[in-house]
């Protein structure tokens, strides 16, 4: 199941991503955590310090690589110069399994706290003034394009900050989207943003309220935000402490039972592998028609495979009728 954690700048989104990520990973279920705010700081909220998260390969500095591996033998696919981050996936293309012995895992993935993190990379000095950081998320849309999850296997994706998630179609990529609002105006303006947005294309939206000192703030939430909000986070002495570098404690019981709800929440939904796939194709053809088709001087709409059904029974070895099997990584 994938979950992405949206927000204003300084909400604590990525510090809710992280505690989440740990606290599905205790279970003993297979978490995967991935980096995509600008400001990359998932791994020091999952415990990683500074040298550790030195050695972390970012996705997308191996882009070309990344794609010449999941096009596999797609023959719609010429090149690796011809997949765009949005490409979807068709007979031929090599499918991802969470924590899977594929290069892009092995080559990537950073174990913490029983967690697989993966990370867009920081903006270099080359980047600054050519690009805007939705180049780097490209790695990340067509790892969740390409990725076959099921349920009891997580994904936690810490994004970008405010409604500049909807810069591109990796919005609709995910099970469930926890918006973390604090309560103020500011807080609840974003929500009302992103709510809007979601639910134009069908996004399960919940928000998760932080910050929230007293009843006075979930009584504000709850006028503003009403069923969609979902649970709330006070101050927690424990993620103080490990922000200032004092690993010591426990997290205290009621932030326990908020992050169970996080889970009841996302393991209450039911995949929808048509929908998925749909809403890909709807978006590759959109970011074709505005800017890819002149990009790659290809019409890429004829890498949309009719024929090709996601999900479970497109994995090797799970034919049926209808369905193709990726290549074997």
């Amino acid at each position: 199941m994938r979950i992405a954690f949206v927000g204003k700048g300084g909400s604590g989104k990525t510090t809710l991503s992280g505690l989440f990520a740990r606290h599905l990973a205790r279970s003993g279920a297979p978490v995967v955590a991935i980096d995509a705010d600008i400001n990359q700081h998932l791994g020091t909220a999952l415990g990683l310090d500074e040298d550790e998260l030195r050695e972390a390969v970012p996705l997308s500095t191996r882009l070309t690589e990344i794609k010449e591996y999941l096009r596999g033998d797609n023959p719609r696919i010429p090149s690796a110069e011809a997949m765009v981050k949005t490409t979807p996936p068709g007979t031929g293309s090599r499918l991802l399994r969470p924590l899977g012995t594929d290069p892009v895992h092995t080559r990537h993935i950073r174990e913490v706290a029983g967690v697989g993190l993966l990370t867009t990379g920081v903006f270099t000095e080359e980047d600054l003034g050519v690009a805007c950081y939705h180049s780097k998320l490209g790695a990340v849309e067509l790892y969740l394009n390409h990725l076959v999850d099921d349920a009891g296997e997580y994904v936690v994706v810490d994004m970008t900050a405010g409604a500049d998630s909807f810069a591109s179609g990796l919005f609709t990529r995910f099970d469930m989207t926890f918006l973390v609002a604090e309560p103020t105006r500011k807080g609840v303006s974003v929500y009302h943003q992103y709510r809007d947005h979601a639910t134009e294309f069908g996004v399960p939206l919940a928000v998760v309220g932080n910050k929230v000192t007293g009843e006075d703030d979930r009584l504000f939430l709850k006028e503003h935000i009403g069923d969609d909000l979902l649970v709330c986070f006070g101050h927690s002495d424990w993620v103080r402490a490990r922000e200032q570098g004092r690993h010591t404690g426990v997290l205290e019981p009621e932030h326990r039972l908020a992050l169970d709800e996080l889970r009841t929440a996302v393991d209450s939904r039911t995949k929808d592998w048509e929908t998925f796939q749909r809403q890909a194709i709807e978006f590759h053809l959109r970011n074709a028609h505005a800017w890819a088709n002149r990009s790659t001087g290809q019409d890429l709409s004829t890498q949309i495979d009719p024929d090709f059904r996601h999900g479970p029974t497109a994995l090797p070895g799970n034919h049926t009728p209808g369905a193709h099997a990726g290549t074997p990584g």
